[in-house]
Protein backbone atom coordinates (compact mmCIF):
# COMPACT_ATOMS: atom_id res chain seq x y z
CA UNK A 1 0.00 0.00 0.00
CA UNK A 2 1.23 3.48 -0.84
CA UNK A 3 1.37 5.35 2.11
CA UNK A 4 2.12 8.99 0.27
CA UNK A 5 -1.27 9.64 -0.63
CA UNK A 6 -2.28 9.32 2.73
CA UNK A 7 0.82 11.55 4.35
CA UNK A 8 -0.03 14.01 1.51
CA UNK A 9 -3.50 14.24 2.62
CA UNK A 10 -2.73 14.62 6.06
CA UNK A 11 0.03 17.45 5.73
CA UNK A 12 -1.97 19.32 3.14
CA UNK A 13 -5.03 19.14 5.40
CA UNK A 14 -3.32 20.28 8.88
CA UNK A 15 -1.50 23.47 6.49
CA UNK A 16 -4.71 24.31 5.29
CA UNK A 17 -6.31 24.35 8.83
CA UNK A 18 -3.69 26.25 10.33
CA UNK A 19 -3.80 28.94 7.28
CA UNK A 20 -7.57 29.05 7.98
CA UNK A 21 -7.16 30.19 11.47
CA UNK A 22 -5.77 33.77 9.67
CA UNK A 23 -8.80 34.30 7.72
CA UNK A 24 -12.64 34.80 8.66
CA UNK A 25 -13.54 31.63 7.42
CA UNK A 26 -13.81 28.66 9.40
CA UNK A 27 -11.63 26.07 8.75
CA UNK A 28 -14.01 23.60 8.13
CA UNK A 29 -15.38 25.00 5.10
CA UNK A 30 -11.96 26.07 4.10
CA UNK A 31 -10.79 22.93 3.88
CA UNK A 32 -13.63 21.64 1.73
CA UNK A 33 -13.00 24.53 -0.58
CA UNK A 34 -9.68 23.67 -0.98
CA UNK A 35 -10.67 20.12 -1.26
CA UNK A 36 -13.07 20.65 -4.40
CA UNK A 37 -10.64 23.21 -6.21
CA UNK A 38 -7.84 20.08 -5.35
CA UNK A 39 -9.86 16.88 -6.92
CA UNK A 40 -9.11 18.42 -10.40
CA UNK A 41 -5.55 19.36 -10.03
CA UNK A 42 -3.58 17.13 -12.22
CA UNK A 43 -1.45 14.34 -10.36
CA UNK A 44 -4.01 14.29 -6.67
CA UNK A 45 -4.68 10.80 -6.22
CA UNK A 46 -8.46 9.61 -6.36
CA UNK A 47 -9.25 10.09 -2.45
CA UNK A 48 -12.37 7.37 -2.45
CA UNK A 49 -14.06 7.61 1.27
CA UNK A 50 -14.42 4.14 2.12
CA UNK A 51 -17.32 3.73 4.47
CA UNK A 52 -15.70 0.83 6.22
CA UNK A 53 -12.60 3.15 7.33
CA UNK A 54 -14.73 6.19 7.95
CA UNK A 55 -17.51 4.53 10.15
CA UNK A 56 -15.60 2.88 12.67
CA UNK A 57 -11.92 4.25 12.67
CA UNK A 58 -12.48 8.30 12.14
CA UNK A 59 -16.26 8.53 13.91
CA UNK A 60 -15.33 6.51 17.37
CA UNK A 61 -11.92 8.88 18.25
CA UNK A 62 -14.05 12.08 16.82
CA UNK A 63 -17.32 11.35 19.18
CA UNK A 64 -15.09 10.51 21.89
CA UNK A 65 -13.30 13.53 22.06
CA UNK A 66 -16.37 15.54 21.35
CA UNK A 67 -18.32 13.65 24.39
CA UNK A 68 -15.09 13.93 26.62
CA UNK A 69 -14.73 17.50 26.07
CA UNK A 70 -18.44 17.94 26.86
CA UNK A 71 -20.47 18.13 29.90
CA UNK A 72 -22.50 15.30 31.48
CA UNK A 73 -24.25 17.86 33.76
CA UNK A 74 -25.18 20.25 31.12
CA UNK A 75 -26.62 17.33 28.74
CA UNK A 76 -28.25 15.87 31.29
CA UNK A 77 -30.04 19.59 31.92
CA UNK A 78 -31.30 19.86 28.10
CA UNK A 79 -31.69 15.96 28.02
CA UNK A 80 -35.36 16.77 26.74
CA UNK A 81 -34.15 19.36 23.56
CA UNK A 82 -31.22 16.87 22.90
CA UNK A 83 -33.63 13.93 22.28
CA UNK A 84 -36.03 15.94 20.11
CA UNK A 85 -33.53 17.18 17.85
CA UNK A 86 -30.94 13.70 17.93
CA UNK A 87 -33.83 11.27 17.68
CA UNK A 88 -37.20 13.25 16.58
CA UNK A 89 -35.84 15.61 14.19
CA UNK A 90 -33.88 13.06 12.60
CA UNK A 91 -36.63 10.13 11.96
CA UNK A 92 -38.76 13.36 10.73
CA UNK A 93 -36.09 14.59 8.34
CA UNK A 94 -35.86 10.71 7.09
CA UNK A 95 -39.37 10.37 6.32
CA UNK A 96 -40.54 14.29 5.23
CA UNK A 97 -37.19 15.09 3.29
CA UNK A 98 -37.30 11.34 1.63
CA UNK A 99 -40.79 11.95 0.75
CA UNK A 100 -40.64 15.30 -0.83
CA UNK A 101 -37.58 13.88 -2.65
CA UNK A 102 -39.98 11.16 -3.87
CA UNK A 103 -42.46 13.47 -5.28
CA UNK A 104 -39.70 15.53 -6.92
CA UNK A 105 -37.92 13.27 -8.63
CA UNK A 106 -39.64 11.09 -11.22
CA UNK A 107 -38.98 7.52 -11.11
CA UNK A 108 -37.41 7.57 -8.00
CA UNK A 109 -39.16 4.43 -5.80
CA UNK A 110 -39.88 5.66 -2.09
CA UNK A 111 -37.61 3.16 -0.66
CA UNK A 112 -35.02 4.73 -2.12
CA UNK A 113 -35.84 8.24 -1.52
CA UNK A 114 -36.38 7.39 2.29
CA UNK A 115 -32.46 5.67 2.12
CA UNK A 116 -31.78 9.59 0.48
CA UNK A 117 -33.62 11.14 3.61
CA UNK A 118 -32.20 9.04 6.34
CA UNK A 119 -28.86 9.63 4.88
CA UNK A 120 -28.84 13.29 5.00
CA UNK A 121 -31.13 14.03 7.96
CA UNK A 122 -27.93 14.24 10.84
CA UNK A 123 -26.68 17.56 10.88
CA UNK A 124 -22.74 16.92 11.36
CA UNK A 125 -22.35 20.07 14.59
CA UNK A 126 -18.44 19.64 14.12
CA UNK A 127 -18.66 23.15 12.13
CA UNK A 128 -21.41 24.36 13.96
CA UNK A 129 -19.95 24.46 17.28
CA UNK A 130 -16.82 25.98 16.46
CA UNK A 131 -18.21 28.70 14.81
CA UNK A 132 -20.65 28.80 18.03
CA UNK A 133 -17.72 28.94 20.27
CA UNK A 134 -15.70 31.62 18.38
CA UNK A 135 -18.58 34.08 18.07
CA UNK A 136 -19.85 33.60 21.55
CA UNK A 137 -23.03 31.82 21.17
CA UNK A 138 -24.61 31.63 24.65
CA UNK A 139 -23.53 28.15 26.54
CA UNK A 140 -26.90 26.70 26.69
CA UNK A 141 -27.56 26.56 22.27
CA UNK A 142 -23.53 25.44 22.22
CA UNK A 143 -24.74 21.90 24.50
CA UNK A 144 -27.65 21.64 22.84
CA UNK A 145 -25.71 21.75 19.48
CA UNK A 146 -23.16 19.84 21.11
CA UNK A 147 -25.62 17.02 22.32
CA UNK A 148 -27.50 16.62 19.19
CA UNK A 149 -24.06 16.11 17.46
CA UNK A 150 -23.17 12.81 19.89
CA UNK A 151 -26.57 11.43 19.19
CA UNK A 152 -28.18 12.07 16.29
CA UNK A 153 -25.29 9.59 14.00
CA UNK A 154 -26.83 6.55 15.89
CA UNK A 155 -30.06 7.46 14.95
CA UNK A 156 -29.44 8.21 11.17
CA UNK A 157 -27.29 4.76 10.85
CA UNK A 158 -30.12 2.82 12.49
CA UNK A 159 -33.01 4.10 10.23
CA UNK A 160 -30.46 4.07 7.19
CA UNK A 161 -30.35 0.21 8.12
CA UNK A 162 -33.84 -0.01 7.83
CA UNK A 163 -34.59 1.87 4.82
CA UNK A 164 -32.34 0.11 2.96
CA UNK A 165 -33.75 -3.05 3.94
CA UNK A 166 -36.66 -2.07 2.86
CA UNK A 167 -35.16 -0.59 -0.43
CA UNK A 168 -32.93 -4.08 -1.40
CA UNK A 169 -36.09 -6.31 -0.72
CA UNK A 170 -35.79 -7.90 2.32
CA UNK A 171 -39.02 -7.05 3.75
CA UNK A 172 -38.82 -4.82 6.72
CA UNK A 173 -41.77 -3.15 7.94
CA UNK A 174 -42.40 -0.69 10.61
CA UNK A 175 -43.09 -2.66 13.53
CA UNK A 176 -38.94 -4.18 12.33
CA UNK A 177 -37.66 -1.08 12.09
CA UNK A 178 -38.87 0.17 15.69
CA UNK A 179 -37.87 -2.87 17.15
CA UNK A 180 -34.35 -2.55 15.74
CA UNK A 181 -33.66 1.07 16.41
CA UNK A 182 -34.77 0.12 20.23
CA UNK A 183 -31.96 -2.96 19.67
CA UNK A 184 -29.71 0.11 18.90
CA UNK A 185 -30.28 2.45 21.05
CA UNK A 186 -31.24 0.25 24.27
CA UNK A 187 -28.03 -2.14 23.40
CA UNK A 188 -25.56 0.87 22.73
CA UNK A 189 -26.33 2.30 26.07
CA UNK A 190 -26.65 -0.88 27.46
CA UNK A 191 -22.53 -1.82 26.31
CA UNK A 192 -21.58 1.41 27.04
CA UNK A 193 -22.83 1.41 30.79
CA UNK A 194 -21.03 -1.94 30.86
CA UNK A 195 -17.54 -0.58 29.88
CA UNK A 196 -17.57 2.66 31.51
CA UNK A 197 -17.08 1.22 35.06
CA UNK A 198 -14.22 -1.25 34.55
CA UNK A 199 -12.45 0.89 31.75
CA UNK A 200 -12.47 4.17 34.47
CA UNK A 201 -10.86 1.74 37.23
CA UNK A 202 -8.28 0.74 34.88
CA UNK A 203 -7.45 4.30 34.26
CA UNK A 204 -7.34 4.70 37.79
CA UNK A 205 -5.26 1.89 38.65
CA UNK A 206 -2.69 1.99 35.90
CA UNK A 207 0.05 3.49 37.28
CA UNK A 208 2.06 4.16 34.00
CA UNK A 209 0.99 7.80 31.89
CA UNK A 210 1.81 6.00 28.81
CA UNK A 211 0.30 3.03 29.72
CA UNK A 212 -3.16 4.98 30.54
CA UNK A 213 -2.86 6.79 27.43
CA UNK A 214 -2.26 3.71 25.56
CA UNK A 215 -5.97 2.81 26.85
CA UNK A 216 -7.09 6.28 26.06
CA UNK A 217 -6.08 5.60 22.50
CA UNK A 218 -8.13 2.20 22.13
CA UNK A 219 -11.28 3.16 24.39
CA UNK A 220 -13.85 4.48 21.38
CA UNK A 221 -12.55 1.90 19.26
CA UNK A 222 -12.92 -0.97 21.71
CA UNK A 223 -16.70 0.57 22.70
CA UNK A 224 -17.86 0.84 19.37
CA UNK A 225 -16.55 -2.65 18.08
CA UNK A 226 -17.98 -4.34 21.54
CA UNK A 227 -21.64 -2.80 20.47
CA UNK A 228 -21.33 -3.75 16.80
CA UNK A 229 -20.27 -7.06 17.64
CA UNK A 230 -23.84 -7.85 19.05
CA UNK A 231 -25.99 -5.72 16.84
CA UNK A 232 -26.17 -2.13 19.07
CA UNK A 233 -25.35 1.09 18.39
CA UNK A 234 -21.08 1.85 18.47
CA UNK A 235 -21.85 5.61 18.58
CA UNK A 236 -23.95 5.06 21.02
CA UNK A 237 -21.52 3.21 23.19
CA UNK A 238 -18.26 5.19 22.61
CA UNK A 239 -20.53 8.58 23.97
CA UNK A 240 -21.62 6.94 27.10
CA UNK A 241 -18.38 6.07 27.73
CA UNK A 242 -16.67 9.26 26.91
CA UNK A 243 -19.15 11.06 28.78
CA UNK A 244 -18.85 8.99 32.17
CA UNK A 245 -14.54 9.34 31.72
CA UNK A 246 -15.06 12.97 31.17
CA UNK A 247 -17.04 13.58 33.94
CA UNK A 248 -14.53 11.87 36.52
CA UNK A 249 -11.50 12.85 34.49
CA UNK A 250 -9.68 14.04 37.74
CA UNK A 251 -9.83 10.92 39.70
CA UNK A 252 -7.09 10.18 36.89
CA UNK A 253 -3.88 11.68 37.96
CA UNK A 254 -2.56 14.56 37.08
CA UNK A 255 0.23 13.46 34.15
CA UNK A 256 -2.21 11.29 32.61
CA UNK A 257 -4.53 14.43 32.39
CA UNK A 258 -2.12 16.65 30.64
CA UNK A 259 -0.92 14.34 28.20
CA UNK A 260 -4.13 12.88 26.99
CA UNK A 261 -5.24 16.74 26.61
CA UNK A 262 -2.59 17.26 23.97
CA UNK A 263 -2.91 13.99 22.45
CA UNK A 264 -6.73 13.84 21.90
CA UNK A 265 -6.21 17.45 20.56
CA UNK A 266 -3.54 16.41 17.94
CA UNK A 267 -5.73 13.79 17.10
CA UNK A 268 -9.06 15.15 16.43
CA UNK A 269 -7.16 18.52 14.82
CA UNK A 270 -5.69 15.61 11.98
CA UNK A 271 -8.88 13.46 11.68
CA UNK A 272 -11.11 16.71 11.55
CA UNK A 273 -9.09 18.44 9.08
CA UNK A 274 -8.53 14.91 6.86
CA UNK A 275 -12.59 14.78 6.56
CA UNK A 276 -13.65 17.95 5.83
CA UNK A 277 -10.92 17.57 3.07
CA UNK A 278 -12.08 14.63 1.96
CA UNK A 279 -15.26 16.14 1.61
CA UNK A 280 -14.18 18.59 -1.20
CA UNK A 281 -11.81 15.42 -2.84
CA UNK A 282 -15.11 13.62 -3.21
CA UNK A 283 -16.55 15.55 -6.45
CA UNK A 284 -15.15 13.50 -9.12
CA UNK A 285 -16.39 10.42 -7.52
CA UNK A 286 -19.92 11.77 -7.62
CA UNK A 287 -19.74 12.73 -10.51
CA UNK A 288 -18.70 9.42 -12.67
CA UNK A 289 -22.04 7.78 -12.23
CA UNK A 290 -24.68 10.42 -12.98
CA UNK A 291 -24.62 10.02 -16.79
CA UNK A 292 -28.66 9.05 -17.24
CA UNK A 293 -29.09 12.45 -15.41
CA UNK A 294 -28.61 15.77 -17.40
CA UNK A 295 -26.68 18.76 -15.52
CA UNK A 296 -29.82 20.24 -15.44
CA UNK A 297 -32.05 17.98 -13.67
CA UNK A 298 -29.31 16.53 -11.35
CA UNK A 299 -28.57 20.64 -10.64
CA UNK A 300 -32.61 21.30 -9.96
CA UNK A 301 -32.90 18.09 -7.84
CA UNK A 302 -30.34 19.03 -5.67
CA UNK A 303 -31.20 22.50 -5.06
CA UNK A 304 -34.62 21.18 -4.41
CA UNK A 305 -33.81 18.57 -1.95
CA UNK A 306 -31.44 21.49 -0.03
CA UNK A 307 -34.63 23.85 0.37
CA UNK A 308 -35.89 20.19 1.78
CA UNK A 309 -33.36 19.55 4.49
CA UNK A 310 -32.98 23.73 5.23
CA UNK A 311 -37.38 23.95 5.66
CA UNK A 312 -37.61 20.67 7.61
CA UNK A 313 -35.22 21.87 10.18
CA UNK A 314 -37.20 24.69 10.92
CA UNK A 315 -40.80 22.87 10.53
CA UNK A 316 -39.18 20.85 13.54
CA UNK A 317 -37.40 22.89 15.50
CA UNK A 318 -40.06 25.96 16.42
CA UNK A 319 -42.74 23.23 17.84
CA UNK A 320 -40.11 21.31 19.07
CA UNK A 321 -39.30 24.58 21.08
CA UNK A 322 -42.32 25.87 22.50
CA UNK A 323 -44.87 22.90 22.57
CA UNK A 324 -43.55 21.45 25.20
CA UNK A 325 -43.32 24.44 26.91
CA UNK A 326 -46.87 25.45 26.07
CA UNK A 327 -47.80 22.00 27.66
CA UNK A 328 -45.83 22.31 31.08
CA UNK A 329 -46.10 25.41 33.13
CA UNK A 330 -42.93 23.74 34.75
CA UNK A 331 -40.96 23.60 31.48
CA UNK A 332 -41.99 27.12 30.62
CA UNK A 333 -40.46 28.22 34.59
CA UNK A 334 -37.50 26.47 33.63
CA UNK A 335 -36.88 27.91 30.39
CA UNK A 336 -38.27 31.49 30.48
CA UNK A 337 -35.51 32.74 28.11
CA UNK A 338 -35.90 30.52 25.03
CA UNK A 339 -37.29 33.42 22.63
CA UNK A 340 -37.66 33.09 19.17
CA UNK A 341 -34.26 33.66 18.28
CA UNK A 342 -32.61 30.87 19.70
CA UNK A 343 -34.40 28.10 17.50
CA UNK A 344 -33.62 30.08 14.30
CA UNK A 345 -29.72 29.57 15.49
CA UNK A 346 -29.98 25.67 15.94
CA UNK A 347 -32.42 25.96 12.84
CA UNK A 348 -29.79 27.06 10.80
CA UNK A 349 -26.88 25.31 12.58
CA UNK A 350 -28.36 21.78 11.04
CA UNK A 351 -24.72 21.78 8.14
CA UNK A 352 -24.11 18.27 7.23
CA UNK A 353 -20.72 16.44 7.26
CA UNK A 354 -18.95 13.39 6.45
CA UNK A 355 -20.67 10.87 8.16
CA UNK A 356 -23.83 11.48 5.67
CA UNK A 357 -21.05 11.17 2.68
CA UNK A 358 -19.74 7.23 4.62
CA UNK A 359 -23.11 6.28 4.72
CA UNK A 360 -24.38 6.98 1.09
CA UNK A 361 -21.22 5.54 0.14
CA UNK A 362 -22.14 2.16 1.77
CA UNK A 363 -25.69 1.83 0.14
CA UNK A 364 -25.20 -1.58 -1.64
CA UNK A 365 -24.50 -2.33 -5.62
CA UNK A 366 -27.37 -4.42 -6.17
CA UNK A 367 -30.29 -5.54 -4.23
CA UNK A 368 -31.44 -8.89 -3.60
CA UNK A 369 -32.86 -10.31 -7.08
CA UNK A 370 -29.97 -8.89 -8.74
CA UNK A 371 -30.65 -5.35 -10.11
CA UNK A 372 -28.64 -2.19 -9.36
CA UNK A 373 -29.90 -0.39 -6.25
CA UNK A 374 -32.62 2.03 -7.55
CA UNK A 375 -30.77 5.95 -8.26
CA UNK A 376 -27.96 4.84 -6.11
CA UNK A 377 -25.66 7.13 -8.00
CA UNK A 378 -28.30 9.82 -7.72
CA UNK A 379 -28.29 9.40 -4.14
CA UNK A 380 -24.63 10.08 -3.84
CA UNK A 381 -25.02 13.23 -5.76
CA UNK A 382 -27.61 14.84 -3.81
CA UNK A 383 -26.08 13.83 -1.08
CA UNK A 384 -22.49 15.08 -1.88
CA UNK A 385 -24.23 18.48 -3.44
CA UNK A 386 -26.50 18.85 0.60
CA UNK A 387 -23.20 18.42 2.54
CA UNK A 388 -21.73 21.78 0.42
CA UNK A 389 -24.91 23.37 0.31
CA UNK A 390 -25.48 23.17 3.91
CA UNK A 391 -21.54 23.94 4.99
CA UNK A 392 -21.18 26.64 2.50
CA UNK A 393 -24.63 28.64 2.33
CA UNK A 394 -25.20 28.32 6.35
CA UNK A 395 -21.42 27.71 7.40
CA UNK A 396 -20.78 30.73 5.83
CA UNK A 397 -23.99 33.05 7.23
CA UNK A 398 -24.27 31.57 10.48
CA UNK A 399 -21.61 34.21 12.01
CA UNK A 400 -23.40 36.98 10.33
CA UNK A 401 -27.07 35.85 11.46
CA UNK A 402 -25.31 35.23 14.99
CA UNK A 403 -24.01 39.30 14.60
CA UNK A 404 -27.23 40.43 13.24
CA UNK A 405 -29.37 38.57 15.95
CA UNK A 406 -27.34 40.51 18.61
CA UNK A 407 -27.84 37.46 20.95
CA UNK A 408 -26.30 37.72 24.39
CA UNK A 409 -23.35 35.94 24.66
CA UNK A 410 -21.38 34.63 27.68
CA UNK A 411 -20.75 37.08 30.37
CA UNK A 412 -17.64 37.24 31.05
CA UNK A 413 -17.37 39.44 33.92
CA UNK A 414 -19.50 37.06 35.61
CA UNK A 415 -17.21 34.22 34.59
CA UNK A 416 -14.55 35.46 36.05
CA UNK A 417 -16.32 36.64 39.22
CA UNK A 418 -17.69 32.56 39.44
CA UNK A 419 -14.32 31.70 38.78
CA UNK A 420 -12.89 33.53 42.02
CA UNK A 421 -15.38 32.38 44.20
CA UNK A 422 -14.69 28.85 43.15
CA UNK A 423 -10.99 29.20 43.88
CA UNK A 424 -11.40 31.31 46.64
CA UNK A 425 -13.46 28.77 49.01
CA UNK A 426 -10.87 25.82 47.19
CA UNK A 427 -7.95 28.04 48.04
CA UNK A 428 -9.35 28.21 51.89
CA UNK A 429 -9.98 24.69 52.06
CA UNK A 430 -6.38 24.17 50.49
CA UNK A 431 -4.73 26.44 53.65
CA UNK A 432 -6.81 24.83 56.42
CA UNK A 433 -5.69 21.53 55.11
CA UNK A 434 -1.85 22.70 55.04
CA UNK A 435 -2.02 24.04 58.68
CA UNK A 436 -4.01 20.83 59.79
CA UNK A 437 -0.68 18.74 58.31
CA UNK A 438 1.89 21.53 59.40
CA UNK A 439 0.64 20.44 63.38
CA UNK A 440 2.07 17.38 62.35
CA UNK A 441 5.98 17.06 63.56
CA UNK A 442 6.39 14.31 60.62
CA UNK A 443 5.39 17.19 58.42
CA UNK A 444 7.45 20.41 59.65
CA UNK A 445 8.92 22.07 57.08
CA UNK A 446 11.96 24.93 57.27
CA UNK A 447 10.30 28.23 57.25
CA UNK A 448 11.09 29.49 54.48
CA UNK A 449 9.35 26.11 52.36
CA UNK A 450 6.36 26.77 54.86
CA UNK A 451 5.91 30.43 53.20
CA UNK A 452 6.44 29.76 50.10
CA UNK A 453 3.70 27.02 50.26
CA UNK A 454 1.48 29.60 51.86
CA UNK A 455 2.28 32.29 48.86
CA UNK A 456 1.56 29.68 46.28
CA UNK A 457 -2.10 28.89 47.84
CA UNK A 458 -1.93 32.89 47.89
CA UNK A 459 -1.45 33.82 44.78
CA UNK A 460 -3.66 31.12 43.32
CA UNK A 461 -6.44 32.61 45.10
CA UNK A 462 -5.55 36.01 44.09
CA UNK A 463 -5.16 35.63 40.19
CA UNK A 464 -8.47 35.19 39.63
CA UNK A 465 -9.75 38.36 41.64
CA UNK A 466 -6.93 40.60 40.05
CA UNK A 467 -8.58 40.03 36.94
CA UNK A 468 -11.57 42.13 38.00
CA UNK A 469 -9.69 44.67 38.68
CA UNK A 470 -7.41 47.22 37.31
CA UNK A 471 -4.71 46.44 34.65
CA UNK A 472 -1.37 47.61 34.54
CA UNK A 473 -1.59 50.90 32.36
CA UNK A 474 1.39 50.06 30.04
CA UNK A 475 1.24 45.81 29.16
CA UNK A 476 -2.76 46.00 30.43
CA UNK A 477 -1.69 42.85 32.05
CA UNK A 478 -2.97 42.03 35.83
CA UNK A 479 0.04 41.55 38.19
CA UNK A 480 -0.80 37.46 37.96
CA UNK A 481 -0.44 37.46 34.10
CA UNK A 482 2.84 39.68 35.19
CA UNK A 483 3.83 37.25 37.34
CA UNK A 484 3.37 34.26 34.97
CA UNK A 485 5.16 36.11 31.90
CA UNK A 486 8.37 36.47 34.52
CA UNK A 487 8.08 32.65 35.28
CA UNK A 488 8.10 31.86 32.06
CA UNK A 489 11.35 34.13 31.29
CA UNK A 490 12.79 32.70 34.43
CA UNK A 491 12.23 29.08 32.97
CA UNK A 492 13.71 29.72 29.70
CA UNK A 493 16.89 31.06 31.16
CA UNK A 494 17.19 28.32 33.05
CA UNK A 495 16.49 26.29 29.99
CA UNK A 496 19.49 27.67 28.00
CA UNK A 497 21.87 27.10 31.13
CA UNK A 498 20.81 23.25 30.91
CA UNK A 499 21.58 22.80 27.82
CA UNK A 500 24.57 24.99 27.59
CA UNK A 501 26.23 22.97 30.54
CA UNK A 502 24.73 19.75 28.07
CA UNK A 503 26.73 20.75 25.55
CA UNK A 504 29.93 21.54 27.71
CA UNK A 505 29.81 18.06 28.95
CA UNK A 506 29.02 18.99 32.52
CA UNK A 507 25.73 16.69 32.31
CA UNK A 508 24.38 14.25 30.73
CA UNK A 509 21.62 13.91 27.69
CA UNK A 510 19.49 11.93 30.48
CA UNK A 511 20.38 14.55 33.20
CA UNK A 512 19.09 17.19 30.95
CA UNK A 513 16.66 15.72 29.34
CA UNK A 514 15.06 15.14 33.13
CA UNK A 515 15.80 18.82 34.12
CA UNK A 516 13.83 20.23 31.19
CA UNK A 517 10.93 17.54 31.55
CA UNK A 518 10.43 19.61 34.83
CA UNK A 519 10.52 22.83 33.76
CA UNK A 520 7.70 21.85 30.93
CA UNK A 521 6.00 20.44 33.50
CA UNK A 522 5.79 24.29 35.22
CA UNK A 523 5.92 25.86 32.08
CA UNK A 524 2.66 23.83 31.00
CA UNK A 525 0.89 24.39 34.12
CA UNK A 526 1.48 28.25 33.96
CA UNK A 527 0.24 28.38 30.04
CA UNK A 528 -3.04 26.37 31.08
CA UNK A 529 -3.50 28.87 33.65
CA UNK A 530 -3.63 31.78 30.92
CA UNK A 531 -6.00 29.61 28.41
CA UNK A 532 -8.71 29.05 30.95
Amino acid sequence: MDALPLVALIAASAAVAGAARRTPVPAPLLLVAVGLAASYLPGVPDYHLDPHIVLPLILPPLLHTAALESSYLDLRANIRPVALLSVGYVLFATVVVGWLAYLLIPDLPLTAALVLGAVIAPPDAVAATAIARRVGLPSRITTILQGESLVNDATAITAFKVAVAAAVGEGASWSGGVREFLVAAVGGVGVGLLLMVPIHWLRTHLKEAMLQNTLSLLIPFVAYAAAEQVGASGVLAVVVVALYLGHRSWQVDFETRLQEAAVWKVVAFILESSVFALIGLQLPVVLKGLGEYSVGQSVWYAFGVFVFVVVARFVWSYPATYLPRGLSSRIKEREDDMDWRRPLIVSWAGMRGVVSLAIAFSIPLVTDDGEPFPARNLVLFLTFTTVIGTLVVQGLSLPWLIRVLKLPGRDAQAQTLAEAQAQNAASQAAEARVEELMQDERNSLPQPLQDRLRTVLERRRNSVWERLGQANPVTGESADDTYRRLAREAIAAEREVFVKMRDERRIDDEMMRTLLRKLDLEEAAAHREIED
